[in-house]
């Protein structure tokens, strides 16, 4: 096979370059656990050098015989052998001279004599590197590969960001990835990483996508496609086929934080070492409510009427689990966020990621509703916007702040609970409605002059509300009303 027909744009030897570039990405992993992160130089190199001799050997093969194949396996360990003695200043070189010259004369059958590692360093060192780019748009030019990468690149795309935010939002899963970090230097994605990342490549396609030869340009222009046959971007990347990928993908994910939930925040299983069932809960109370309106605006797109009815028929069901899924992830963040509020007290912001969280679960069954209706995208809109404006106008009849002051008291470690200690600052900061909170935390703690001095701070601020009509409101006389007939009802001094 001859340099110039491997090099033609025909569907085996595309494909043949997409595999030549998985292989060149697992060596490019295989540099960074060798050589990056300023590890002293040692057997490493020789390590990684001789796997890429090997791989652009084992990928080309087919272009020589075997005498050549058994010469370069000689030159191959010739090369080694002084590196595995001691990699110093002579060592090196000698083995970089004789691995060139293994690699160029197991693959071009034109290599001969002492002008072998020369030529051998000029294609792969010097031109070899500068021919990545050029290799990979070629590569693109392949409308079916070009469609299947399209095809995959939301779901990869998506699956990955979804199992970023359950790695933050649980600690399991992030200790099972943690494996994969190489004692965490893997986790840390830098500007220099990249770039060296992007320098392997580029040095290591060279050896795996081998060209001996100049390449032949071919005489027939491509103008023979027919482009209106092909599908667009956009219905490929958004199309049916990028649905199902994507619905499968994601179901399966989502299951694994449902199922370890279920175990966990449910069962009260026991969790790995170094996990403890508050971290387990606290990390993910909001995270997961980001991945349920993300999941939620792919559904979205998922249920458009053309790509359900033109489709798979597994589209809807694959839908329809998602969505339930979504919803115990909501569900499983109300409870994360009430172990929260058991530890740390409730809060305005606490109180709001609250009824955020249901009205997230709410508009998931929307959009079921949405498809399964057949209904249009302002149908979603509008409900969405009722279900916001009507639980905005039920909130303005509820005394939040009396809510969380006699949440806060009847959950403290005063009244014998779990949480922690009645934080009278907060209290204050509540307002006059905290009053009726007060005066139960003072029964408890009797003797908690603080208390005291706050209760008289607020009693006055509600006596001076109530003494101007203008300031006067429903909630307010309510409160006054209880005010004037509480035993402990003191006038402030």
């Amino acid at each position: 096979m001859t340099a110039s027909a491997e090099l033609t744009a025909t569907p085996a030897a595309s494909d043949s370059r997409w595999l030549k570039l998985a292989i060149a990405l697992g060596l490019v992993g295989m540099a960074d656990i060798l050589l990056y992160d300023g590890r002293p130089i040692g057997l490493g190199l020789p390590l990684f050098l001789a796997a890429l001799a090997t791989a652009g050997i084992l990928v080309n093969v087919a272009m020589t015989s075997r005498a050549r194949l058994i010469g370069a396996t000689a030159l191959f360990v010739a090369g080694l052998a002084p590196v595995v003695e001691n990699l110093g200043l002579l060592s090196f070189p000698i083995m970089l001279v004789m691995i060139l010259s293994a690699v160029a004369f197991a693959t071009d059958p034109g290599a001969r004599g002492f002008t072998l590692p020369l030529t051998a360093a000029r294609q792969l060192l010097l031109i070899g590197p500068f021919r990545l780019v050029p290799d990979i748009i070629m590569m693109l030019r392949d409308h079916s590969l070009t469609r299947a990468l399209l095809v995959w690149s939301i779901p990869l795309t998506l699956g990955g960001v979804f199992v970023l935010l359950f790695a933050v939002a649980n600690p399991v899963i992030a200790q099972w990835l943690d494996v994969f970090s190489f004692d965490g230097s893997a986790s840390e994605l830098t500007t220099a990483r990249a770039i060296f990342w992007l320098l392997a490549l580029s040095m290591i396609w060279p050896f795996v996508h081998l060209r001996w030869r100049q390449r032949v340009e071919p005489t027939q222009p491509a103008v023979d496609r027919e482009p209106d046959q092909a599908p667009s971007l956009l219905s490929t990347v958004l199309g049916p086929a990028t649905v199902i990928r994507s619905l499968i993908l994601f179901n399966v994910l989502f299951a694994i934080q449902t199922i370890l939930d279920g175990a966990y925040l449910w069962g009260h299983a026991a969790l790995p070492n170094g996990v403890t069932y508050a971290a387990y809960a606290h990390r993910g109370a909001y995270v997961l409510i980001v991945t349920a309106l993300l999941a939620a605006v792919f559904v979205i797109v998922a249920g458009r009427s053309e790509i359900t009815a033109t489709g798979s028929p597994l589209i809807r069901p694959l839908i329809y689990l998602w969505v339930a899924q979504n919803v115990l992830l909501v569900v499983s963040s109300i409870q994360r966020l009430h172990m929260y509020v058991d530890t740390y007290a409730l809060t305005y912001w606490r109180l709001a990621a609250l009824i955020w969280m249901i009205l997230v679960a709410m508009g998931l069954v929307l959009i079921v509703l949405r498809i399964a209706l057949d209904k249009p995208s302002a149908w979603l809109i509008r409900m969405n916007l009722v279900m916001l404006s009507i639980t905005i106008y039920a909130c303005t009849f509820v005394n939040l702040d009396a809510v969380i002051a006699d949440y806060n008291v009847a959950h403290s470690r005063e009244a014998g609970r779990s949480g922690p200690s009645i934080d009278s600052d907060y209290l204050v900061w509540l307002g006059p409605q905290a009053l009726p909170a007060i005066d139960r935390a003072m029964l408890m703690s009797p003797s908690d002059r603080r208390l005291t001095a706050d209760r008289d701070r607020l009693l006055l601020q509600q006596q001076t509300r109530m003494a101007d009509w203008r300031s006067w409101s429903f909630r307010g006389w309510r409160l006054q009303r209880y005010l004037d007939t509480h035993p402990l009802l003191q006038n402030p001094s």
